[in-house]
């Protein structure tokens, strides 16, 4: 019963990391920067450490490990350049360019991230 609450409670965040990630990218790219003055500045945050929490509660109801399952240790790894590009995609300080870029990147690494969790198989 733990497992599944905790699984639900870890996809829904993780979606929904998904989804804030985006709306503020989407914000930013329409000239709107004002969301950095809102609760849209801190939920995230608020969320992703529930995902994190959720993450880590499974890891002791289940068997897998990271770094013995190589679609966890590829997920964790995944994780810390999805943060990495993350942080420089959400920076006005960076160049439009080089945001872009960033926010590609981190897009691509939460797909690969959905992927690994889903199926369990590290694609390469």
């Amino acid at each position: 019963m733990a497992y599944v609450i905790l699984k639900h409670l870890h996809m829904t965040t993780a979606y929904l990391t998904v989804v804030l990630f985006a709306l503020r990218l989407l914000l930013d790219m329409v000239g709107r920067p004002g969301w950095r003055q809102t609760p849209l500045r801190w939920i995230p945050h608020a969320n992703d450490t529930l995902l994190l929490l959720a993450a880590i509660s499974l890891l002791f109801v289940t068997p897998w490990m990271p770094f013995v399952n190589d679609w966890l240790t590829w997920k964790v790894f995944l994780l810390v350049g999805y943060i990495v590009a993350g942080v420089f995609a959400m920076k006005p300080g960076f160049s439009v360019p080089v945001r872009a870029v960033a926010a590609i990147l981190a897009l691509v690494q939460i797909t690969l991230i959905f992927h690994l969790a889903m199926t369990k198989a590290v694609p390469f």
